[in-house]
């Protein structure tokens, strides 16, 4: 089991501060953990992410799988040799991108078939074939093969797909129990609860997995469309049904606010593409909202993108030269961007443990709702 330390709690909340370690290093929570979808986190560096403050990132095993392939990055030593990232990587387990981006052809007790988005090409995952496939790529957290069911689904259909998660996370574990890591360092394996937005079942989910030896557990079938008010309501319900002494994951989560609320559920971990994704997009964070710098309102604006971030974007450039890159499409405006999103969401979190450690959880997160404006 993962090591997992609670070191203070909030007393008007669930929110907690903890630590885990794993082979590559201690990872402090609340944590953001960026992604690295391709092996890559978009447009920055693997040692500029770590001077925004990452302890760990994400890589997802579905499109690793398809490229480069898997010989290649096990001929490189692991994942972690391969994009050059000495610390500690979490891989998905490819089941919501065979279930949001390939053409399914059949869902079975055994796996799934489905054709390539790129070419069309046939493959089945199975537990045991995604599970081989984390071993290959090394990561120090592992997701259990499961399907998550979109929203909206019936309350059948999303029963279905909990059953099914549970006996895939069962061949999950069995596969890593009778295969040990293949570069000599542990490797730890997290399950996910499904349920969807049907409170009994997520009881019936959590309950289940929470008997089976897991590392850790994540809260997953969120953020896939559902109504605020369901995201926050079964993020809340689950966490509380989950082992308190192990590291609780919402996947997929998300926005500032989001995950604030979160924290303070008791979640531990979050990982989503959004400030990468909308630095691109030329969307911006700071602490009082997120910025259109593309507008023409910031075309002469020698401000900072936010004068209380101390990132380098914020201390060397300003709105109106950020805004002028993005505008002309250069690289450096979509890399000093992502910088500085990366930077704002890796303190979000950094900020509440700070708070929570300092006994003042709820009152900064009162003071970050009220001030910033959500989305």
């Amino acid at each position: 089991m993962i090591p997992f330390d609670v070191l203070a709690s909030d007393p008007d909340s669930h929110a907690r501060a903890g630590e885990f370690v794993t082979s590559h290093g201690k990872v402090e929570t609340p944590v953001f953990m960026p992604v690295g979808t391709h092996g890559a986190v978009k447009a920055v560096t693997p040692d500029e992410v770590r001077q925004c403050g990452a302890q760990i990132i994400l890589g997802n095993t579905y499109h690793l799988y398809l490229r480069p392939g898997l010989d290649i990055i096990e001929s490189a030593g692991g994942l972690h040799r391969f994009m050059g990232w000495d610390q500690s990587l979490l891989t998905d387990s490819g089941g919501f991108q065979v279930f949001s981006l390939a053409d399914l052809n059949e869902i079975t007790e055994d796996g799934v078939v489905f054709q390539s988005h790129l070419d069309g090409s046939r493959h089945q995952f199975s537990p045991a074939h995604s599970m081989r496939i984390q071993r290959i790529l090394g990561s120090d957290i592992m997701m259990a093969f499961d399907e998550c069911a979109p929203y909206p689904a019936e309350k059948q259909y999303a029963a279905e797909a909990m059953r099914r998660t549970h006996h895939w996370a069962e061949l999950s574990l069995e596969y890593v129990q009778k295969n040990g890591p293949l570069y000599g360092y542990d490797q730890n394996v997290f399950g996910i609860v499904q349920g969807g937005t049907y409170e009994d079942l997520r009881h019936v989910s959590a309950e289940y997995l929470s008997r089976l030896e897991f590392d850790g557990y994540a809260i997953g079938g969120v953020a896939v469309g559902e109504p605020k008010k369901d995201l926050r309501r079964t993020t809340e319900l689950t966490a509380s049904l989950l082992p308190e002494d192990q590291p609780r994951y919402l996947m997929g989560v998300g926005k500032p606010v989001d995950i604030v609320e979160s924290i303070a559920a008791g979640v531990d971990m979050f990982d989503c593409v959004i400030p990468t994704r909308n630095a691109r997009n030329g969307l911006v964070y700071t602490w009082h909202g997120k910025r259109p710098i593309r507008n023409a309102a910031y075309a002469d604006d020698q401000t900072p993108i936010d004068e209380q971030c101390d990132c380098y974007t914020c201390r060397r450039f300003s709105r109106a030269y950020i805004r002028h890159l993005l505008n002309m499409n250069e690289i450096l405006g979509h890399r000093l961007a992502t910088l500085h999103n990366l930077h704002f969401f890796l303190k979000l979190t950094r900020r509440a443990r700070e708070s929570i450690l300092a006994g003042q959880f709820s009152a900064w997160k009162n003071e970050f709702i009220r001030t910033y404006a959500e989305d």
